[in-house]
């Protein structure tokens, strides 16, 4: 019987590892920063709600390009391509994710054993990136997929939707998953990729980020949830006076 013994070469592949695995996981990096950073915005275009009709119809028509719309309204077609890309982002990133994800039995076993034994704020991190990563994946695409049918958006069609349409159910459950994802997830490339040696600072603060974003998604939706309480259907779209 014969053993075979691989004796370290640099020259050998086998070292160097796959180029294919290093170039999937800067994409799964590129991707989850692109979409935190979108979040980041995202949730405060949203929330400018808190400052009023006017405010939130303002900004809104302003990034859907109302300074160069005859009627000032803009286009909603923009947000139709935005959430298609974002979609295709997710997407993307869904799919380079899915590799660290455990697909066995024994691994998930394996996995919540080192939970108990190791008492290590990144692993239990990472396990948090796991079980919100799996609700977002059923969460984020009904998300867009309304937002692409229906891109209409205002004091008025958004209220609408969060109150009449129910939605939100939707986003109680999104809103803490994505936050939560997003900002564990950007501290964790920020970790990997180097940007700061200082891990308890950077944990520090995203902890904060973390509870500020959540109670200001919070304020909006319940904000929506007033205003819609007091539309009656059909619902006029809202007009500045």
């Amino acid at each position: 019987m014969t053993t075979k013994t691989y004796v370290p070469n640099p020259i050998s592949p086998r070292l160097l590892g796959h180029r294919r695995s290093a170039y999937v996981d800067r994409l799964q990096s590129a991707t989850g920063v692109l979409m935190g950073v979108f979040l980041l915005f995202h949730l405060h275009f949203e929330s400018s709600i808190l400052l009023g009709k006017d405010a939130f119809y303002h900004v809104v028509h302003f990034l859907e390009g109302s300074l160069f719309s005859d009627d000032g309204k803009g286009f909603p077609v923009i947000t139709q391509f935005i959430s298609v890309l974002m979609l295709a982002v997710f997407v993307l990133h869904a799919l380079t994710a899915l590799r660290r994800f455990p697909a066995q039995l024994g691994q998930w076993r394996a996995l919540q054993s080192s939970l108990r034994t190791i008492r290590h704020s990144d692993t239990r991190i990472w396990y948090f990136q796991l079980l919100t990563g799996a609700a977002l994946f059923f969460l984020v695409p009904v998300h867009l997929f309304e937002m692409i049918q229906a891109p209409a958006i205002g004091p008025h069609m958004s209220a609408e939707r969060v109150y009449h349409d129910n939605t939100w159910l939707l986003y109680v459950l999104l809103l803490p998953a994505v936050v939560v994802h997003a900002v564990f997830g950007l501290y964790r490339v920020a970790v990997k990729w180097g940007v700061s040696s200082q891990r308890a600072t950077l944990l520090r603060l995203a902890k904060g980020l973390l509870i500020y974003l959540l109670l200001l998604g919070i304020a909006s939706l319940i904000c929506y949830v007033l205003i819609g309480t007091e539309l009656t259907l059909p619902v006029t779209p809202f007009s500045p006076d």
